[in-house]
């Protein structure tokens, strides 16, 4: 087993770890610095892929800048878990009942995948850099790209439509 085989284990099971441990953490400041450790895992993925720049995107963006907004909002709505209502058992049990229809769609979805035929090009492949970024974003998706600006530029002033005060 190479060097690259053993990193791309180890960041597997770190990455369902720390999946597993946002979803069962009850305390909320945990569960996002567990999701924090997930998407840093999953960079070492994109590394492993020689896709540096989205590796280094996914840090900034997801585990830096979202995830701290995360915590600010979590910590300015201060969650206290003696304070929250209990839940209806009812409510409880259809939670458990559409996570495990959730469960069974995913099993049949990937039972029919063929995954012996497509296999990741580790450290050789070169769809995550930058000038191939580039060309695919303004060469083959060029109307979605400035679409998608329309709407984060309607989202920003929308944004500061709603916070501005009179």
């Amino acid at each position: 087993m190479s060097i690259t085989q053993i990193l791309f284990w180890f960041l597997s099971i770190l990455t369902v770890f720390g999946a597993l441990m946002v979803i069962t953490r009850k305390n909320p400041v945990y569960s996002v610095l567990w999701l924090i450790i997930t998407f840093m895992a999953i960079s070492g993925h994109y590394i492993l892929l020689n896709a540096q720049f989205l590796a280094i995107v996914n840090v900034i963006v997801y585990a830096g800048a979202i995830m701290v907004l995360f915590l600010f909002v979590i910590m300015l709505m201060n969650l206290d878990a003696d304070a929250e209502p209990q839940k209806n058992k009812w409510l409880q049990l259809a939670g458990v009942v559409a996570g495990g229809c959730l469960l069974l769609i995913l099993v049949a979805s990937l039972k029919d995948a063929e995954t012996k035929s497509k296999m990741a090009e580790l450290g050789t492949g070169s769809i995550g850099l930058i000038q191939n970024l580039g060309q695919a974003l303004f060469k083959t998706y060029v109307l979605p790209f400035e679409v998608s600006s329309v709407l984060f530029l309607s989202a920003m002033v929308g944004a500061v439509v709603i916070g501005k005060k009179n």
